[in-house]
């Protein structure tokens, strides 16, 4: 092809919020795929606070993306060119395809979707990681019983606005903490959650406790620091913790601060679990098949926040850290 590849390198390791100059903007030839690959013209890109992580250098459960590095990120786009049998032009994929206009994966790493089911982007949202990761940590680690109370924080993102509309279709009452009026009236007023906790104008022990009179049975933690303690203070005998994230400590410059109310955890004798999606792969089939049931009798919604314009990237990634966006980011590569 002819065309040219636009595409954001890693440029240096951000010190607390990344900065422009931790990127390079940058052009090259697009690649031809070999035998067993496709090129893929991307169209959406998911922006997703696990990718401050994949900034750092030192071990996670992923390797660090390297200086010069194409920016990883989770992202769906079209088939233009198969090499590979199973995979035909203008079919549409999902994969790892980068913070850039076109990629070469390999087939076996990519996903056909169907538009006909849902909106592409929404393959990124509750079809894809973020509502895997909002179905597995609250029915398999979680486990939310009928009447019992699950607290989510972070309820507005990706994550936790699906892990509320889930533990209501499981007959909990579900508590948000989300930050602003504008945020916990959605979740209220849209989502149906019973009730919402503004981190930004109230005290969290106390509205916890107002909104939780019989304790934390699941609390899903998308956030950390002094919101995880807050919720640690309010279990339940038995309560399950469901570590997904702690998007507060991800920029720190300091230490990260772990939890000071986890003897809580032996008090009531509950339990604190960490996981990643990844570890449910073979199950993905299943949860996507029942979620995409619920989007289509009305009983779950999918809300994205989309911006449009690959070279907006490094901007648009921080809306994640001001908590700027309302349910799940997603980069659209052009019109």
């Amino acid at each position: 092809m002819s065309a040219v590849n636009h595409r954001f390198e890693l440029a240096a390791r951000p010190v607390g919020l990344p900065k422009p100059t931790d990127w390079n903007y940058t052009e090259a030839a697009v690649p031809e795929p070999a035998e067993g690959e496709l090129l893929v013209q991307v169209r959406y890109i998911s922006l997703d606070p696990a990718m401050r992580g994949w900034m750092n250098e030192g071990r996670s459960y992923a390797p660090p993306v390297g200086i010069g590095e194409v920016m990883r990120a989770l992202a769906i786009g079209r088939v233009l060119e198969s090499k590979h049998p199973a995979f035909s032009p203008g079919d549409h994929v999902s994969g790892a395809f980068g913070v850039q206009e076109y990629a070469v994966a390999r087939g076996e790493e990519v996903t056909k979707v169907d538009p006909q089911v849902a909106p592409l982007p929404v393959f990124l949202s509750t079809l894809g990681m973020t509502g895997l990761t909002a179905y597995f940590g609250l029915l398999d680690l979680g486990h939310p019983q009928p009447g019992q109370t699950v607290v989510v924080s972070g309820a507005a993102g990706a994550v936790g606005s699906v892990v509320g509309q889930i533990a209501k279709l499981k007959d909990c009452r579900v508590v948000g903490i989300a930050g602003g009026v504008d945020k916990c009236e959605y979740l209220t007023k849209e989502l149906g959650f019973d009730a919402a906790i503004d981190y930004k104008s109230e005290d969290l022990g106390p509205a916890l406790r107002s909104a939780c009179p019989d304790g934390i049975d699941v609390y899903f933690d998308n956030v950390g620091g002094e919101i995880l303690d807050a919720a640690l203070a309010q279990l339940a005998m038995r309560a399950r913790v469901v570590i997904c994230g702690a998007i507060s400590q991800y920029n720190n410059t300091t230490p990260m601060r772990g939890p000071s109310n986890y003897m809580s955890l032996l008090v009531n004798r509950a339990s604190m679990t960490g996981f990643l999606v990844f570890d449910f792969a073979a199950r993905y089939a299943e949860a996507i098949h029942e979620m995409a049931g619920w989007i289509a009798s009305g009983d779950l919604t999918s809300r994205e926040d989309i911006v449009v314009g690959l070279d907006t990237f490094p901007d648009t990634l921080l809306k994640l850290f001001r908590g700027e966006n309302h349910g799940k980011l997603v980069l659209a590569v052009a019109e």
